[in-house]
């Protein structure tokens, strides 16, 4: 059964996603706004495909603050990069060029507000990361990292990107760090389990602490559920 949902979840899913980028498209020259709502619509009925469809629910404990701030996510699984767009209030997600790249779907992430990260470029990809973060703080909306830089297996903690401190002490925010265990229930394969994906926010860290000391408290806090 878990195979027949998994495979009805794909044939559902990206043809909506599909739907959903050229309304996207069409409704970008209105400007951000509807931009936005068909954006936050495309996160919604992903979950709830996920919830219905796939037999996923979610449990949440801890509150996330308003305004601009620094999420660092723990990234096990696709399923919370999507859901990110309804746990933060509309946030600038911080991901791969190569998404950004990506036909239909990378020029309407460009619209909503993304800042793509090329690993090759070095010193240049932190400072666009940076700008374009600093400019997200000017809109007063937040920005989400996941500081593992790529999914992780269930279980391991690998150390943070070096990207996540230079963009801590650029953008002068306080850190909201998201724990959750999604691998568990969504691995790499193609059928996804029946289950509960715990997602805990952690107490906020405030901005100003030296590298090692936000990368360790952001480590810990992010694998608060590895155990």
């Amino acid at each position: 059964m878990s195979a027949l949902r998994s495979i009805l979840y794909f044939l559902i899913f990206y043809p909506g996603t599909v739907f959903y980028c050229l309304a996207t498209l069409a409704v970008a020259p209105f400007g951000s706004g509807p931009v936005r709502r068909v954006i936050h619509g495309w996160a919604d009925f992903h979950h709830l495909l996920v919830t219905r469809l796939l037999g996923i629910q979610f449990k949440i404990e801890g509150e996330m603050p308003s305004g601009p701030v620094l999420v660092a996510v723990k990234h096990q699984a696709m399923v919370e990069t999507i859901e990110v767009l309804r746990l933060v209030d509309t946030p600038v997600v911080v991901m791969k060029q190569q998404y950004v790249k990506t036909p239909l779907l990378g020029p309407v992430m460009r619209r909503y507000g993304v800042i793509g990260v090329d690993r090759e470029a070095g010193a240049s990809a932190l400072r666009e990361m940076m700008q374009r973060g600093r400019q997200a703080i000017a809109d007063g909306r937040p920005v989400v990292i996941f500081p593992e830089g790529t999914r992780v297996p269930v279980g391991t903690c690998p150390p943070l990107r070096p990207g996540f401190a230079g963009l801590y002490r650029a953008l002068g925010l306080p850190v909201v760090p998201v724990a959750h265990d999604s691998g568990r229930v969504w691995p790499k394969a193609l059928v996804k389990r029946p289950g509960v994906i715990r997602l805990t926010i952690g107490e906020t860290i405030p901005a100003g602490l030296k590298r090692d000391a936000i990368e360790d408290r952001v480590h810990e806090a992010i694998n608060a559920l590895e155990a």
